[in-house]
This record gives structure tokens, C-alpha cells and sequence, in this order.
């Protein structure tokens, strides 16, 4: 798309010299917006690891265990650290993609699905940047109306409470453990 653009607008304003400073301006806005992302990622999978390495995982597993409730008190927790992550980051993407990677291990040893882990999970990172003060989306509705981002945040927390309610149970009824 961008060389289909980039040659559209050769053809329009033949100066290669403005087109490719205008390209440059491109290039130089996608990085800046992905070195976020890059590092939200990179952060989160080290808090991830570190979840790993401090035995936090297979504290949780052998409580979940003890318990023979087998994967929903996982499925609670990761919904749980997802969207606290989405909310404290405003993104949706970076903290499922940071967790995800823990969704294998977990699964294989407490023998469920991994889609019944890994389903509320994605929907919790989604919800949860719904809720973030610091979410593009909410800080751009917000301004669009004039309203504190905090004001945006309190009138979505009931629907995405219900919201992520309603993933918990679809999940339990839809997908099997």
C-alpha cells in the first residue's frame, strides 16, 4: 500500500525530492508509534518470565490443583493480569501477546484446552484498554467531547465489567476444558 501510495503521488506532484521527504515523515511516525508497542511487549514478556522464574506459575498451578478446579482459577487469574496490564499500559494487543506465551506450559500441565485459557484472555486485553485513561481510543473520545478521560473510564467500567462477566461464562459453556 505504501508503494502504491508512494507512486500515485510521484505521479501527482512529480518531485521525487517532496516525495520521498514525505515518506520520510512516514517512516519516521511508524517507528515512534512501534517502539512503544515494541517495548510494552518486550516489558511485559520480561514481567512474564519473571512470573516463571520467581515460581509464581507453578505456585498458581499446584493452589489450582489442591483446589481440583483445574483451569478456571488460571483462566480468572490470567483475565485478571490481562486486563490490569491493558489497563495500565491503553493497550489491548501488547499485554495479550506478552502472556500468551505462558499459554502452552499452563495448559499442557493442567491438561485443558489452551483455547480456554487463551479466549477470555484475548477478550480481557481488548476490554481492558477500554478502560485505561491512558488508551488512545478513550483519550480521543474523550477529547471529541470535552470530557476528562477519567469520566470516559467511568461510564465504560460497567459494560466492560459485564463484559468480561459475559466471556467468563460463554468460555465455561462454549469451550471445552
Amino acid at each position: 500500500c505504501l508503494v502504491l501510495a508512494a507512486l500515485l503521488e510521484l505521479v501527482r506532484k512529480r518531485n521525487g525530492r517532496e516525495l520521498l521527504d514525505g515518506l520520510q515523515v512516514c517512516w519516521r511516525n511508524m517507528a515512534d508509534a512501534f517502539a512503544g508497542v515494541v517495548m510494552l511487549l518486550v516489558g511485559a514478556g520480561v514481567f512474564a518470565q519473571g512470573l516463571i522464574g520467581l515460581g509464581f506459575i507453578a505456585n498458581l498451578l499446584d493452589l489450582a490443583q489442591s483446589f481440583g478446579t483445574g483451569g478456571i482459577v488460571i483462566m480468572l487469574v490470567l483475565v485478571v493480569i490481562t486486563t490490569l496490564a491493558a489497563f495500565t499500559t491503553g493497550s489491548g494487543n501488547a499485554p495479550f501477546y506478552a502472556f500468551v506465551e505462558l499459554i502452552p506450559h499452563l495448559a499442557t500441565s493442567l491438561g485443558v484446552n489452551p483455547a480456554y485459557l487463551v479466549i477470555p484472555m484475548l477478550q480481557a486485553s481488548n476490554l481492558g484498554r477500554t478502560i485505561s485513561p491512558v488508551s488512545g481510543v478513550v483519550v480521543a473520545c474523550a477529547g471529541m467531547g470535552n470530557l476528562s478521560p477519567f469520566e470516559v473510564v467511568k461510564r465504560t467500567s460497567l459494560p466492560v465489567a459485564v463484559g468480561l462477566l459475559v466471556v467468563i461464562l460463554a468460555t465455561q459453556i462454549m469451550v471445552p476444558a
